[in-house]
């Protein structure tokens, strides 16, 4: 049975799912917090700041509300489709562009979040969801065409926790559709003032997550629907020419990266995937993804031979360039802007320190992608790497 780690940060966004359907694993304590944040009242004061994007590019965002009525939902099946929230970052034509600054996520999305860790106090809510994101809100694209990286979180996390990531590749040159997949977060804002919460928590909850394979299914069919609506012939969003339909990767964390497998295995104009501490819940296709690269990227426990036997049975099935890598010091939400929201209040997140964490991430998605979507070798791919020192390669 597929167990779920409820990690010092997993109280914090729901649930992440760490180990495969052949793994156990004890809960971790989730982290103690006084009821109404009495605790935190002597934390820092001031927004939520994420470490800044390294590219050349100042970045824009738009955010989309996109409805797939051709579904059932799965989780909610009288919804009036399968309703998504897609954040799309990408390239500013002006490194200092004026502009609103692009919101972290809405005060009920934001209040959600915090609730799972006892925060209720305002003040402390206006922080998380005013974190400063470093992008405007849509400014005019820089010119040209650009390959496209789809980003799926983790199991009851929402779009916005890969935000960091999402700028980042933004501010290098990517379009970046980051996925908020319904019923799957701690809480999701759409139009009319709604929020959709984590119904599927419960339903995996109480199924002893004897449905995974459904999870990474569904997001894979939503993947292709925010493909079809960016690229199609009458695209919802509106710097769609932005878009270089040729080069598409997909990358997610948690139950996010199994399902970028699962997307490429329906979905041949994905060119690249990367997998973040993610258990596969499907297995890969006889021709193994048709030779086309996929990254894994973990945490230690994530190494060949793990209890997360899942990883080494992927890795066998895939043909083509393929990497496996582990983060010494990182714990399973290390990947995601988690440990700046923990950092912020003071909670545990892990050995590896936050910026740290985030700046590794970065390095390695942008050299994976770099190299398999635009075509420039990458050095920091070949093996270990003097300014990556815990990250380890793996060639079992």
């Amino acid at each position: 049975m597929k167990t779920m780690i409820r990690a010092a940060a997993a109280a914090l966004l729901a649930c992440a799912v760490a180990l495969p359907a052949t793994a156990t694993a004890a809960p971790a304590p989730a982290p103690v917090v006084q009821s109404g944040a009495t605790s935190l009242t002597d934390r820092p004061a001031g927004v939520v700041r994420l470490p800044a994007p390294t590219g050349p590019y100042g970045v824009g965002s738009s955010v989309l509300h996109l409805v797939d009525r051709s579904r059932t939902d799965p989780w909610v099946p009288e919804a009036d489709g399968r309703e998504l929230m897609v954040t799309v970052h990408y390239p500013a034509a002006d490194r200092r562009a004026a502009g609103r600054p692009a919101a972290y996520a809405t005060q009920e999305e934001a209040r959600r979040l915090l609730e799972a860790v006892s925060i209720d106090d305002p003040a402390l809510i206006r922080q998380v969801a005013k974190a400063r994101t470093h992008s405007r809100a849509d400014v005019r694209p820089a010119p040209g065409r650009r390959p496209l990286v789809v980003l799926s979180p983790g199991f009851g996390m929402a779009r916005y926790t890969l935000t960091s990531l999402a700028v980042d590749l933004a501010s290098r040159g990517y379009v970046v559709a980051s996925i908020d997949h319904a019923y799957e977060s701690s809480g999701t804002s759409v139009p009319g003032g709604r929020t959709l919460t984590c119904v599927a928590c419960t339903v995996m909850d109480e199924s002893g997550w004897s449905k995974g394979a459904l999870v990474t299914g569904t997001r894979a069919a939503d993947t292709r629907f925010v493909l079809d609506r960016l690229t199609g012939a009458r695209p919802a969003w509106k710097y769609a020419s932005s878009i270089d339909r040729t080069r598409i990767g997909m990358a997610g964390h948690s139950i996010g990266g199994a399902s970028a497998a699962t997307a490429m295995a329906s979905d041949r104009r994905i060119d690249a995937g990367l997998n973040m501490d993610g258990s596969f819940w499907d297995e890969p296709p006889a021709d193994g993804l048709g030779g086309r690269p996929f990254l894994f990227l973990g945490t230690e426990s994530h190494g060949p031979g793990s209890e997360d036997t899942s990883w080494d049975r992927t890795w066998a099935g895939l043909s083509g360039s393929k990497y496996w890598l582990t983060v010494a010091g990182a714990d399973h939400l290390g990947f995601s802007d988690a440990p700046v929201l923990l950092g912020h209040f003071g909670l545990p997140h892990g050995d590896l320190p936050a910026e740290r964490a985030v700046s590794v991430t970065r390095a390695y998605v942008a050299a994976f992608f770099d190299e398999h979507l635009r075509g420039q070798e990458q050095p920091l791919l070949d093996g270990p790497d003097p300014s990556h020192p815990e990250v380890r390669f793996h060639r079992p």
